[in-house]
């Protein structure tokens, strides 16, 4: 039985947002790419705390896509079985967002000491890995910061000669400039101040995201309530 009056509208809106599901399912897939590309490029191997954030996210936006199709079909056909299906998936995707977007708050406390933990270790490694070497660089440079707290953690690194730090701390970076060094030219902040509040930033960004997309979703799960009521209304008419 088709519905009618108001139950239209609430039909229409809720192709919308299976629309909006569709959209936010594609921005969940890269947003956890995007997170995997930074915790590759800017977490040192030794901080693995936050690893699998990206991969629940991708799989979160991957499982959104499909449910969102389901819920498409669920509305076209006015089917109450499909509907209350997408009603319980949904639901259970909301669960898992707002328990991610927890952790994802949580984690924002923990990322400066893994991160200092991870940095550290790092730091030992210079002088022996061409590829924890070009890491540390990158990571100094682009931050323009030295050591894990200032330029005097290297001092601490066994295979570092006297009076040197790597090139990357000093202020203007040229050939050599980290021998013999004069404090004054070198990067003042640490990395782990600079690199680990800005990885609190992204964390809080992606709980943020979280909760703004689960609250979309509640409204979906509203919506197909009541459509859900209504075709069973009208079954029970018929």
């Amino acid at each position: 039985m088709a519905v009618e009056g108001g139950m239209k509208c609430v039909k229409f809106l809720l192709y919308i947002l299976v629309l909006a599901f569709w959209a936010c399912s594609v921005g969940l897939i890269a947003v956890g790419v995007t997170v995997q590309f930074t915790i590759n490029r800017y977490i040192p191997i030794g901080a693995t705390t936050g690893s699998v954030v990206p991969v629940v996210i991708i799989a979160v936006g991957s499982f959104l896509f499909l449910v969102a199709f389901l819920g498409f079909c669920a509305t076209c056909k006015e089917n109450y079985c499909l509907m209350t299906t997408f009603a319980i998936l949904l639901s259970l995707i909301v669960l898992v967002e707002i328990a991610a977007a927890i952790a994802g708050y949580i984690f924002r406390e923990k990322v400066k000491s893994e991160f200092e933990k991870g940095f550290r270790e790092e730091m030992k490694e210079y002088e022996k890995s061409n590829i924890t070497a070009e890491f540390l660089d990158t990571l100094q440079k682009e931050f323009t910061c030295c050591g894990a707290a200032n330029y005097t953690d290297w001092e601490q690194v066994p295979q570092m000669a006297k009076n040197r730090v790597p090139d990357s701390c000093c202020k203007n970076v040229t050939q050599g400039c980290g021998i013999n060094f004069k404090p004054m030219d070198l990067n003042e902040k640490g990395c782990v101040e600079t690199i680990g509040n800005w990885l609190k930033q992204k964390a809080l960004v992606l709980a943020g995201a979280a909760l703004g997309i689960t609250f979309v979703e509640i409204l979906g799960v509203i919506f197909a309530c009541c459509l859900m009521k209504n075709i069973r209304s009208g079954y029970e008419v018929m």
